[in-house]
């Protein structure tokens, strides 16, 4: 949104910056801090939680602040920012509560914890941000009900292909074209990668290998094509999506006989990706015109004949675009990508090894599952267990590999957030609900 930018230099003249909370001082979060304290004027970061101390004030020294104070109560807090210092603290929910801050962006990739902190937040009345689309394709839409009540904006964030495809989305729909396709590029796709097999990956670029895994396995793409969904009201033509391979480099212009077209014209459309094609990093977009004379022009612009016309982002800038998300959201009050209402698209678990009774589930990225998209209502109907709530289940019976776990195969874990905000969102968006999820 190109009047962010003035809309920004305006808080700055006015001495009346957006002030901004953020929770998790990972990989992103370091990188999301270096690009507020230096280079968006009218926004400041005012203060990083983080479970371990060290690295909030590491985010902050490297964005080219030395001086901050650890606190530790919510009479701190207020007190720093009132007298323009920066704060550190291990109690994120601090930063949820206090007065004085406008928008938390929450980048821990944790469920559960995430989905604390995002309720927390919306219950204060801030903007709640989102790099996490773990939690808000596990739990997203009924924060956004929570959100929408409280009269504050949820969103995930511009700049993760998520928000970058809901950018396009939006501007292809603006021309009057059809979007009946929205697409992801990855490099790679293997749902048996594990922390130990990309941990040499993780360690050159400082992330964590699970994390890192979660892409490679499916996991990762599965949330962000979810939550695309979620916020366009498309499906997935099969579970998993069609996910074609082509050759590393094949052009995207070449890719879209790939899809089967009474897949994207027969209903809402549908969300999918795409491995190899080129370029890489990037998004796209697939829309029809039925207007012959638009057609014309269409084909005059090289975008060709049709039926379909492809838009495409050659790039996605993550943590870059991430503190424009926050200004659309106190600015504009408007979301990069929330969800419509019910859910559309889950993502639910699939055993990446065989599987036994008695073991506890380990979390997404790692050893024991890998997620995938199904539609909203087969993830009902066969009572599929989602991967956002898979994490610290006991198995209750044996899973071969590459199978479905279903919530009649797991003991969820007492007294846990997202599954207590899992039934709300059942019981709300008139989800029948069956009595083996239902917590007592």
């Amino acid at each position: 949104m190109i009047i962010v930018d003035t809309a920004l230099a305006k808080r700055q003249a006015e001495n009346k910056p957006i002030r901004v909370g953020m929770v998790g001082a990972g990989f992103m979060g370091r990188g999301i801090a270096l690009q507020i304290c230096n280079y968006v004027p009218g926004m400041e970061l005012v203060a990083i939680a983080n479970r371990t101390i060290e690295k909030a004030k590491r985010a902050y020294n490297e964005a080219g602040v030395a001086e901050v104070n650890e606190i530790s109560s919510l009479v701190e807090l207020e007190d720093n920012i009132r007298n323009g210092k920066y704060s550190i603290t291990q109690d994120a929910m601090l930063l949820c509560e206090v007065e004085g801050i406008d928008a938390i962006i929450e980048v821990t990739g944790a469920v559960e914890f995430g989905a604390q902190i995002a309720l927390r937040t919306i219950q204060n009345k801030k903007h709640i941000i989102l790099m996490d689309a773990e939690v808000d394709g596990t739990v997203g839409p009924i924060l956004k009900v929570y959100a929408d009540q409280a009269g504050v904006i949820f969103t995930n964030v511009d700049g993760d292909q998520p928000g970058v495809e809901m950018n396009l989305f939006r501007f292809v729909k603006s021309l009057g074209v059809k979007p009946v396709l929205c697409g992801n590029i990855k490099g790679l796709h293997d749902p048996y990668r594990n922390p130990t097999t990309q941990e040499a990956f993780a360690k050159k670029w400082g992330q964590k290998p699970a994390m890192v895994a979660s892409f490679a396995d499916g996991s990762k793409i599965s949330f962000e094509q979810a939550i695309v969904a979620n916020g366009t009201g498309m499906r997935v033509a099969k579970r998993g999506m069609h996910g074609p391979t082509v050759p590393s480099g094949t052009p995207l212009k070449d890719i879209l006989n790939l899809y089967p077209l009474e897949d994207l014209i027969s209903g809402p459309g549908i969300v999918d990706y795409v491995v190899g094609a080129d370029p890489g990093p990037g998004v796209f977009v697939l829309g029809t015109h039925d207007h012959p004379i638009q057609q014309h022009y269409l084909n005059l612009y090289k975008l060709g004949e049709g039926p379909l016309y492809l838009f495409y982002t050659p790039y996605h800038l993550c943590h870059f675009e991430v503190p424009l998300t926050v200004a659309r959201a106190v600015l504009f009050h408007d979301a990069a990508l929330a969800p419509l209402g019910a859910p559309c698209v889950e993502v639910v678990a699939i055993a990446k090894v065989d599987l036994k009774s008695g073991d506890v589930i380990d979390g997404i990225g790692h050893y024991m599952t890998y997620g995938v998209c199904e539609n909203a209502n087969v993830t009902e109907m066969d009572n599929l267990l989602p991967i956002g709530v898979a994490e610290g289940c006991v198995l209750k019976n044996d899973i071969p590999k590459d199978q479905a776990l279903t919530y009649d195969d797991v003991i969820l874990p007492k007294g846990r957030l997202i599954d207590q905000l899992r039934k709300e969102q059942n019981e709300y968006f008139h989800v029948a609900a069956n009595p083996s999820i239902l917590l007592s």
